[in-house]
C-alpha cells in the first residue's frame, strides 16, 4: 500500500509541475530573459546602461551648486534629446569619488551625466535597463494601466515567487520520489 501511495503522490506532483509549467511558461520566459539582460547591464558596452564617466574633481568644495548643475542637465536634455521631454527628476545620483553626477528623469529613460566641478556634459544616455527592470518586475503593466499603487507588480511578483517555489518543490520530488521508491523496493 505504501508503494501505491508514493506512486499517487508522484503522479499528483507531476500534474502540478506540468500545470505550473504550461500556465506560466510565457511569464517565466520573460522573467528569465529580462533577468539575464539585467545581469549583463554593466557589461553591455553602454547599450543597456550608460557607462559611468569620470569628472575632473572628487573634491566637493570645487563642485558647482546642485541647482546650477540641474539647470545644465535640463537644458542639455531639451536641447540635445527632445525639446518636448519632461524635466521632472527621478533622482540625482552624486558620485563624488568619480567627480560626477547622474541626473535620472522620471517620465522617460534618459539620463545626463555632468562633471561636478565644471558642469561639462560627460554623457547623454538612454537607460534601457530601467525599461527592462519594469518588464522584469511587472511594473510596466502598472505604468500602462496608470495604477499608482503597484498592485499588478505585487500580484505578479507574488505569483511568480510562489510558482518558482512550487517548481522547486515539485521538481525535487520528481527527481527524488522515484529514487526513494526504488530504494524501498530493494
Amino acid at each position: 500500500m505504501k508503494r501505491k501511495k508514493q506512486a499517487s503522490i508522484l503522479r499528483t506532483t507531476r500534474k502540478i509541475h506540468r500545470w505550473l509549467g504550461t500556465s506560466l511558461f510565457i511569464f517565466f520566459l520573460v522573467v528569465s530573459l529580462s533577468g539575464l539582460l539585467l545581469g549583463w547591464k554593466k557589461n553591455s558596452g553602454g547599450y543597456i546602461l550608460p557607462e559611468t564617466h569620470r569628472g575632473t574633481s572628487s573634491e566637493l568644495v570645487r563642485w558647482l551648486p546642485i541647482d546650477s548643475l540641474q539647470t545644465i542637465a535640463h537644458k542639455t536634455l531639451l536641447d540635445s534629446v527632445n525639446p518636448h521631454l519632461s524635466t521632472k527628476m527621478n533622482r540625482i545620483d552624486a558620485r563624488p569619488d568619480k567627480g560626477m553626477l547622474k541626473f535620472v528623469f522620471e517620465d522617460h529613460h534618459w539620463s545626463i551625466q555632468l562633471d561636478g566641478a565644471t558642469g561639462k556634459v560627460l554623457n547623454i544616455g538612454q537607460r534601457r535597463s530601467d525599461w527592462i527592470e519594469n518588464i522584469h518586475d511587472g511594473s510596466i503593466i502598472d505604468d500602462f494601466l496608470g495604477t499608482n499603487s503597484s498592485v499588478f507588480k505585487l500580484i505578479y511578483s507574488s505569483i511568480m515567487g510562489v510558482s518558482l517555489l512550487g517548481f522547486t518543490v515539485t521538481g525535487f520530488w520528481l527527481w527524488y520520489g522515484p529514487k526513494r521508491m526504488r530504494n524501498r523496493k530493494k
